[in-house]
């Protein structure tokens, strides 16, 4: 009986559950973050609840169907990663055009929801929100900054909040959260090619980790100190009140702290910065909720 039930094939779905990552919901959080900044500044409070909907369980498909089209174009690249051998693909337990399809469904109900209920301006950029997904995997074989075209797909979603939630093209306090949310997303990602940098380098991988060198924590420091300084700024623009600068501070306590991991730049220990920006986004949505008496449920 043992030998049978080790013999028996993998569940299909729980292969596509480990395709899209709903295992390691990292991504979903770092991705969510910024589009909740976004809402409840548009909003100046509580955001529309059907916007708020499409908005949440757009980036759960979104960042699924990412996923799906990442490993498609690295299925050449994981087997010969430590980290990525085992995924679905890598392994061979799913056919390259199973993460195809996939990703194409995901993607096709991600824009079904915004159709049903988002505006035509916001329904344009989420089409290219839709481009600049299916595109990034590639980048890393073209030029040394496929973290920047990264963080402008996942930072996409705050010029979309502000259009869906005011139904015009948004201002300057929008631009420069999205800019904000560019570099931090720059900073973290660049932490989490440093942890595969050896890797890489052997596979022909281009990365901002490789790019900065012995200059990365340097580099990353800079980013996050400029993270902070546009958040500031938001702060201003959006006339936020006391709390949202606490947050901010604390927001800062946490990229030392990651910056104190990055030290020796062992890779366990950069995965370690990298999933800690999870708790920046947090920090930031408590800080712009506060000042408009809202709380996580």
């Amino acid at each position: 009986m043992a030998d049978k039930l080790s013999s028996a094939p993998p569940n299909r779905a729980l292969l596509y559950a480990r395709l899209v990552r709903l295992d390691k919901p990292i991504g979903i959080y770092l991705l969510l973050w910024p589009a909740l900044w976004a809402l409840v500044l548009a909003a100046r409070g509580m955001p529309d609840l059907a916007i708020l909907t499409v908005f949440v369980l757009g980036v759960v498909l979104m960042r699924s169907a990412g996923c799906a089209i990442n490993d498609f174009a690295d299925r050449e690249i994981d087997p010969h990663v430590a980290r990525t051998r085992d995924r679905p693909l890598a392994s061979g337990a799913l056919a390259p055009r199973e993460a195809v399809w996939i990703a194409a469904v995901l993607s096709a109900l991600a824009l079904a929801l915004a159709v049903l209920v988002l505006n035509g301006l916001t329904i344009a950029l989420a089409l290219a929100a839709g481009v600049l997904a299916a595109s990034y995997p590639f980048m890393k074989r073209l030029h040394s900054l496929p973290q920047v075209h990264l963080g402008v797909a996942f930072a996409w979603s705050v010029p979309m909040a502000f259009t869906a939630t005011t139904g015009t093209w948004p201002g300057a306090l929008a631009w420069l959260l999205f800019a904000a949310a560019i570099v931090w997303t720059v900073a973290y990602d660049t932490m989490y090619a440093m942890a595969d940098r050896e890797d890489d380098l052997k596979l022909d991988i281009k990365s901002t980790a490789i790019l900065f060198g012995r200059a990365d924590r340097l580099a990353v420091g800079l980013m996050q100190a400029l993270v902070i300084l546009m958040l500031g700024g938001t702060g201003v623009l959006g006339e936020l009140g006391p709390a949202y600068y606490v947050s901010l501070g604390i927001g800062g306590a946490l990229f030392v702290y990651q910056q104190w991991l990055l030290r020796g730049r062992a890779p366990e220990r950069c995965l370690r910065a990298f999933l800690n920006n999870q708790y920046f986004g947090l920090v930031v949505f408590l800080g712009i909720a506060s000042h408009y008496g809202l709380s996580l449920p």
